[in-house]
């Protein structure tokens, strides 16, 4: 008697060699294909300035590998789509020249759902600071919620809000001590405090993981090293008069105060505005 073959060959064998998997993941998951001309940015996306560089960064690169990462859009009334989440990614494959863009469709109801599920996210009591933060800043990039509107959702003050989110700022072994808890967030504000000086940051760490330092022996360390660096700044500007010359050409050519503060790795050239209106015109002259 012949043996009874089993049933062990698993479900994918049963399907067709070009069946397209994606169908079996649930609809609301499932990535599409939408022409660019049919999707537009939400105008009440609270990000305006793209910087032009990164912008053609990307570009180039989606014109070799393509969107890896699926946009999230919203049906509109009039069967178009809004971008909810992806805005930069849309704008460089529009400068590439791409005319089918992959996305996720999400209906409004699904949005709300998500939005909710993320604020109280972060009001739960168990949550890390950098947990914390990585959700208010899918609140403010996939919902298009300014951080004024966080705060009041989360009724914090926008300080507060503010804190919290540039901890993402700080450098990888500074985020995995605060994770461990071997640092505090009044530490974490401090290293993020010398964000110019990555290897007084990194010093600064070892200070309060292997001394055990206090918030404010972190802070004390903080301003001695600026004003340390502050002091070195105008000692090699004061001896360098060439600088002179080139702040009166910037100067006059921006019809602006400017200042150039050398330290011993380099410098930075300072540009002075009195009004949001003589800032947009020093702006326009930089960037046009």
């Amino acid at each position: 008697m012949a043996k009874q073959k089993g049933l062990g060959r698993g479900f994918g064998s049963l399907l067709p060699e070009d069946f397209d998997t994606s169908l079996l993941i649930d609809k609301k998951d499932r990535t599409q294909k939408l022409f660019i001309s049919d999707i537009s940015p939400n105008p009440e996306q609270p990000r305006k300035h793209f910087d032009k560089d990164a912008l053609s960064e990307l570009a180039s690169s989606i014109k070799r590998h393509g969107i890896l990462q699926p946009l999230v859009v919203t049906p509109d009334n009039g069967g178009k789509y809004i971008i909810i989440a992806g805005e930069r990614r849309y704008r460089a494959a529009k400068s590439a020249g791409i005319d089918q863009l992959p996305v996720l469709v999400r209906t409004s109801e699904e949005l709300d759902r998500l939005e909710i599920g993320l604020v109280e996210n972060v009001q739960r009591v168990d949550l890390s600071p950098l947990e914390q933060a990585v959700s208010i800043a899918k609140l403010h990039e996939q919902f298009s919620m300014g951080y004024d509107e966080i705060a009041k959702r989360l009724g914090k003050a926008n300080t507060t809000i503010a804190n919290i989110v540039r901890l993402l700022q700080l450098p990888d072994n500074a985020k995995d001590a605060l994770t461990r808890g071997d640092i505090s967030e009044g530490h974490a504000r401090s290293i993020l405090a010398l964000k110019d000086h990555p290897d007084q940051q990194t010093r600064l760490l070892e200070l309060i993981e292997e001394d055990k330092w206090s918030v404010r022996q972190a802070e004390k360390f903080v301003n001695d090293v600026k004003n340390k660096k502050s002091k070195e700044s105008r000692k090699v500007a004061r001896t360098n008069p060439e600088d002179i010359k080139t702040t009166e050409k910037i100067s006059k050519k921006l019809d602006s105060k400017v200042a150039i503060i050398r330290s011993n790795r380099g410098g930075r050239v300072q540009i002075f505005f009195n009004s949001e209106k003589e800032l947009k015109r020093i702006s326009k002259l930089i960037t046009d």
